[in-house]
């Protein structure tokens, strides 16, 4: 079974094909991120996924205007942009403001792939997590339908190539494609040994989209971790494989593109890998409420991650 590699590519229900390995600019440091990016295309890679939210995409644009372009190393339709509309950008009049900002900040015309981040608001205005007096975040319950349609306006406009979804579960999906001229091409969410993802992923595959995985190794440096959760690079499965395929496995965007032709793992060490999966789930926002750590927004009535999957 082979792992993939820099030229592999989806074919999105559009026809467009989209790089399956990506650069994840999320916790990407202010002054770092820049030549990351740099690096990264420069070692192979085509596509770059971005949010509005990671507060990082100027430095990236100033990577893309270095290497993009007439007489740069690449041509922009080498190299596959992604980025996501925040959670207070959900009112059909600001989702095209909010994709503009990120145009200029990107320093692009256009994006290759443009995703709602969440399926639930915040309530709108200028503040990204906007909170009451006590702390708590303020919501709106907007429907994201009627996000989906302004989204549908931005591919019409050619202001991006694709859009889709990210963090939304099986029914909201359906949810969507019930209503939807333009059809979501991708589902963005958290995945990995610990969380397969397995009919999640049945689903959006009986519905056309390509599901892509975010934080594919854990993401023990988040600001809320636990210290007593597993730690994915700590299972002896991954320690001893990465070990063994050390060259193969290591992606950082530093080092040289053969480092991304990647060894083949045998049948028996992907069975081992799967058995991982637990249900785990990092990538929830935690609060301390009376001294409990609760999910952050599971009140809200778009919370996805109370379905099955």
């Amino acid at each position: 079974l082979a792992v993939i590699c820099m030229n592999d590519f989806a074919v999105l229900n559009t026809g467009r094909k989209m790089p399956l390995l990506g650069l994840g600019t999320w916790k990407s440091e202010p002054g770092k991120v820049k030549q990351a990016v740099i690096w990264a295309l420069d070692a192979g890679y085509r596509h770059i996924d971005c949010a509005a939210i990671y507060g990082n995409e100027g430095e990236i644009g100033e990577a893309l205007q270095e290497t993009l372009g007439p007489g740069k190393a690449l041509r922009r339709e080498d190299v596959f942009i992604t980025s996501k509309l925040w959670n207070n950008r959900h009112h059909p009049e600001d989702v095209e403001p909010a994709l503009l900002k990120t145009l200029k900040d990107l320093k692009l015309e256009y994006l290759d792939l443009y995703l709602i981040h969440w399926p639930y608001a915040f309530q709108q205005g200028d503040a990204p997590f906007p909170k009451k007096e006590d702390g708590t975040l303020l919501y709106d319950d907007i429907d994201y339908k009627l996000t989906w349609a302004s989204m549908e306006k931005l591919v019409e406009k050619g202001l991006v190539r694709s859009i889709g979804l990210s963090n939304f579960n099986s029914r909201q999906i359906d949810d969507v494609l019930s209503v939807a001229s333009i059809k979501p091409t991708v589902l963005q969410v958290e995945s990995h040994p610990y969380l397969a993802q397995a009919e999640l992923l049945a689903h959006c595959r009986d519905r056309g989209l390509v599901m892509t995985a975010y934080s594919p190794l854990g993401s023990s440096d988040r600001a809320w971790k636990h210290p007593d959760e597993p730690v994915l690079l700590q299972e002896l499965v991954m320690s001893t494989l990465g070990e063994k395929y050390r060259n193969g496995l290591d992606c950082t965007p530093t080092t040289r593109r053969e480092h991304f032709q990647m060894s083949k793992l045998k049948t028996k060490e992907m069975k081992s890998i799967e058995a991982l999966n637990r249900g785990w789930r990092y990538i929830v926002p935690m609060i301390q409420v009376e001294g409990e750590r609760v999910p952050r927004d599971a009140g809200h009535p778009h919370y996805p991650f109370i379905d099955p999957y």
